[in-house]
């Protein structure tokens, strides 16, 4: 039964990580300072799960955890956190900030997931069960967040077509005006492009663990990577290239296209289908 709390409370720590992920993000961004401390602290109290397994495990085994890879994942993901914590509080360089946490998820969503460390086989699956889980969650609310950011730039090309074509009237009026519409595609974006990503990032490790044998070429991965590939870069051409209006908005309907053509036909090609099941 301990053991069953403890994994429970591991498998709460890489979900908190994960919002830390997504505020560091919008920090990265935005330089938002409000989700930059929100983002600090909860990592903080990640760091103190952390610490709090760590000493666990060192009380149970008599030794300092490093003498396996399982192990080893485990202290260096505490280190990546804890040297996060330190530049966020004392460099202020969100760009490392945010890639040290990236880089700190994927060490520890392995070691939190990797069935080597139970001996029960049933624990073990149902661990691996609920990593899918975790990922295909991750997955739908990325893409419902896509979906939205659509809705939003399909209202703008109406209301721009509407506006240049000088068309008042009563539809006019419902549709809210166009710096709003593109404001609030952008801001969908930027929650769906870092769940998508710690959904890839799950979703690799599943893969990995469930069918090793050439998953890199399945087809739902490398659409999910090309989907990830278009937000991206819308991101960059809104923030880095200051791109805004008709073409960004034309630009975020192509890639929700792709979102489409990965959830509906490339999904149906994928040999992860099958293991759903």
């Amino acid at each position: 039964m301990f053991d069953y709390y403890m994994t429970r409370l591991h498998e709460l720590t890489v979900v908190l990580y994960a919002f830390c992920v997504l505020l560091y993000f919008i920090d990265f961004l935005h330089h938002n300072r409000k989700a930059n401390r929100v983002a600090f602290w909860l990592l903080a109290f990640v760091w103190l799960l952390q610490t709090m397994f760590l000493f666990l495990y060192m009380l149970k085994t008599g030794r300092f955890p490093v003498l396996t890879i399982f192990e080893g994942l485990y202290f260096y993901a505490w280190v990546l956190i804890t040297l996060s914590l330190g530049i966020n509080r004392l460099l202020r360089v969100d760009f490392i900030v945010f890639f040290t946490n990236v880089l700190g998820f994927i060490i520890l969503a392995i070691h939190t997931f990797a069935p080597v460390q139970f001996e029960s086989h049933v624990m073990a699956e149902q661990l691996i069960s609920e990593l899918l889980l975790i990922h295909i969650t991750l997955a739908i609310l990325s893409y419902g967040a896509f979906s939205l950011s659509f809705v939003f730039s399909f209202l703008y090309l109406i209301q721009y077509n509407l506006l240049k074509k000088k068309k008042w009237g009563a539809r006019l009026l419902r549709i809210t005006d166009l710096s709003k519409l593109e404001h609030m595609s952008y801001v969908l974006n930027v929650i769906g492009v870092p769940m998508l990503m710690l959904a890839v990032i799950l979703g690799i490790q599943w893969a990995y663990l469930k069918i090793p044998e050439m998953f890199w070429l399945d087809a739902k991965v490398i659409g999910s990577f090309g989907v990830l590939i278009a937000y991206s870069i819308y991101l960059y051409l809104r923030v880095s290239k200051e791109l805004y209006g008709r073409s960004l908005a034309l630009w975020n309907i192509a890639s929700f296209l792709i979102v489409l053509i990965n959830f509906f036909l490339i999904g149906n090609l994928s040999s992860f289908h099958f293991w759903y099941t």
